[in-house]
Parts: structure tokens; sequence; C-alpha cells
């Protein structure tokens, strides 16, 4: 049995903790802290969803190829010799609030996160872990700036979670990320993208520690002191500042 909310001290059921949370601890310990033990979340952000819509149609794409049991042209122009995994889970890896999962038994945490894709390494017989990306900006799309760190700690991530349910993984995994062209004469009722192969190597010696970072500070009774950088935390202090002129 496993349990999701706020985070109860000496519980024996695992507690599920989402691949998105823990990043979310990455950002401000005392945001992670007041959401998981106290149940203060930050406001909520408005879904992009023309992001969405391009995840939805590229995983029609590749499922169709699954379904044949063939590469897709991407993979063909990766030089890879995969194809698009087919399992009786790809429907519970992909679903926001079930992914990959496993109890990680060091904590007690149920880890899990959502999958955009996975393909197999037919020669090895490794998984190789696969997530699309959307966005529209001048010039090559990068994970070296920006959110890129993020998005390196997403992958990484994710094969870990595979790894924890049994499989064998590559440290090879590949981005699909699709950039939006904005400097057509016309829009003609629709957005062409210029798609880019990335792969990036990862590397999960990390999380465990994370983890376990994590586990230390919901067990305690302390409020930790916000990041520096916490926007959300920056703002309610500059507020409550102003409320005392």
């Amino acid at each position: 049995m496993s349990y999701k909310g706020k985070y109860i001290t000496g519980k024996e059921d695992a507690y599920q903790i989402s691949r998105s949370k823990i990043d979310f601890f990455n950002q401000c310990q005392r945001c992670f802290y007041l959401d998981r033990r106290h149940g203060i979340g930050r406001p909520g952000m408005i879904p992009f969803n023309l992001n969405i819509a391009v995840d939805n149609l590229l995983k029609n794409e590749f499922d169709g190829y699954r379904e044949k049991g063939e590469e897709h042209p991407y993979i063909k122009q990766l030089g890879l010799n995969a194809i698009p995994f087919k399992h009786e889970n790809m429907d519970r890896w992909r679903a926001n609030f079930t992914g990959v999962s496993f109890v990680h038994e060091p904590t007690n945490f149920h880890v899990f996160g959502a999958v955009d894709d996975i393909w197999i390494d037919l020669d090895t017989q490794e998984l190789i872990v696969v997530d699309y990306k959307a966005t529209s900006k001048k010039g090559e799309v990068t994970i070296e700036t920006g959110w890129g760190d993020s998005y390196k700690r997403q992958m990484e991530f994710y094969q870990f979670l595979l790894r924890g349910e049994g499989f064998k993984v590559s440290d090879t995994a590949y981005f699909v990320y699709c950039n939006g062209i904005k400097d057509k004469a016309t829009f003609d009722e629709k957005l062409e993208f210029k798609v880019s192969l990335i792969p990036y190597t990862g590397n999960t010696d990390w999380i465990n520690p994370k983890l376990i970072e994590i586990h230390t500070l919901l067990n305690q009774e302390e409020t930790p002191q916000p990041a520096d950088d916490c926007e959300y935390c920056n703002y309610l202090k500059a507020r409550y500042n102003q409320s005392k002129k």
C-alpha cells in the first residue's frame, strides 16, 4: 500500500513522490516542505496546451510504428538498430498519476514518473528513454541552457525508475525537440516545426542520495529557509515587508 498528499511521519505505508516533486525539492526546500508536510502548495500554472498537443501527436505517430514493430524515420536517422518498445504497461508508464514506479526501500518512497516514450535497442536489448520537447525560438535548440539541467534530471530519473522496475536501460537517452517556425510568410492553419534529435548520456548517481536527503527533510519539524532565488518566497517576503510600511 502507498499513500499520497501530506507526508505523515512514522506511517508504515510507502509515500508516493513523483519525479516533478523531486525537481520541486531542487528548486526550493521551503516550498517543497510546506507543500508536502502541510499541504500549502504554490499557485497553479497554466498548462501549455500547444506543447501537450505536440506530445500527443508524436505519441500517436510513434505508436503507429510500435504496432507494426518497425523503426521510425527519426530512429533510422540516428543510425540506431531500434524500434518503439511495445509493452503491456506502456499506458500506465505514460499516465501522469501512475507512471513507471517502484518502492525505494531506503526511504519507503513510492517513486514514479510518466515517460513520453521508450525505444528498445535490438542489438543490446536495452531500453532507451525518449522525451518530447516543444518550443519556438531562434537558432538551434539545446539542452545546455535554460531548462536544460531540469530536462537532464528528468531523463535520468526515468532511467532510474525503469531500472527499479527491473529493466536493462541504456545510459543514452534522446530528446525529440520540436522548434516551432515563426518566420513564415503565412499561417495557412498549420504550425510547422524543425525537429532536432538530441542524445544525452545520463548519470543517476545523484538520485539515491537526493531521496535520502528528501526523506530527512520530511521527517524534521523545523521548516527550512527559502532558497535565495525562489521567486515565490521572494514575492511573499517583499509583500510582507511592504505591508509593514
